[in-house]
């Protein structure tokens, strides 16, 4: 008698690989209601199991179910029975599930996220202010430092390649670059100090 149960359980791991195979040649309802008859209540009995609550279980069930309905397709009897197949299912949707909650929520009022405030009117007056004598500084620089900044810093080239176009050893064009932004500080410190 032992030797004719494993027999029909092979049998019926037949008849539930057929009801899978039906499901993905023509969409078949009725092998696919068969399956969730056979497989949803074990499902749910493993998340149970596995300590996951009652509803959240049913919602796992349902996807575990959904992506056997998608994927049955992708089913192939010769690499694993249909439990080993729609178990793996119910497992990566519990995994998935177990990372969705772990994301910490958003926190609106984390520093990173809030805008920076809008600045009062004395600090645009004062950036305004500070811009003006930048730019007086910059067109009061010898033509060759004001030509040097507008490539390294506006039109962004390595300190090399400006060196290679111009001609110039790296050296000279560092220190020209340093010479010119010491004048625009300076010029910028003094119009603060109000001098």
């Amino acid at each position: 008698m032992e030797r004719e149960r494993p027999q029909a359980g092979r049998d019926a791991q037949a008849d539930l690989s057929d009801l899978v195979e039906a499901v993905a040649r023509t969409r078949d309802r009725a092998a696919f209601a068969h399956l969730f008859e056979h497989y949803a209540p074990r499902i749910k009995a493993y998340f149970l199991r596995l300590t996951v609550s009652g509803a959240e279980a049913d919602e796992l069930v349902q996807e575990a179910m959904l992506a056997v309905w998608r994927r049955a397709e992708t089913y192939d009897r010769r690499q694993s029975s249909v439990a080993t197949w729609i178990f793996t299912i119910a497992r990566n949707k519990r995994i998935d599930a177990l990372r969705r909650n772990r994301r910490p929520d958003l926190d609106l009022n984390a520093p990173g996220l809030v805008p920076e405030p809008e600045p009062g009117a004395f600090q645009q007056l004062e950036a305004r202010e500070t811009a003006a004598r930048l730019k007086a500084a910059v067109a009061g620089l010898p033509d060759e430092q004001r030509e040097l900044l507008d490539l390294a810093f506006f039109q962004d080239i390595s300190h090399r390649d400006i060196a290679r176009s111009r001609g110039l050893p790296l050296g000279t064009v560092k220190s020209r670059l340093r010479l010119a932004l010491a004048r625009l500080r300076q010029a910028v410190a003094e119009g603060e100090d109000g001098s």
